[in-house]
């Protein structure tokens, strides 16, 4: 009486349904996000600046400037320029 009762609450076709659409379906496509627009700081600004020979970075490094970097470098120049005495057209 109970595997009669077993039956009657699963129908065979109704389990394999359920476990073909949930178990055994074929993969979706992995949904795309759209990339979401990043913020752009406004305290700096991202620049290139090729530099070919580096000795004076080599040169600092020797000179106990563990850290030093080119982009350190560079920002510690423009931090320190004097705006005043460069010259008009360079």
């Amino acid at each position: 009486m109970a595997k009669d009762a077993v039956r009657d609450i699963f129908d065979a076709d109704e389990v394999r349904e359920v476990l073909s659409e949930t178990f055994y379906r074929e993969p979706a496509e992995p949904k795309r996000r759209a990339r979401a627009k990043a913020l752009k700081p406004d305290h700096y600004e991202v620049i290139c600046i090729s530099l070919y020979n580096e000795a004076k970075v080599q040169r600092l490094k020797d000179q106990g400037h563990r850290k030093m970097s080119r982009s350190a470098l560079i920002r510690y120049a423009l931090d320190t320029v004097d705006l005043d005495a460069l010259p008009k057209s360079y």
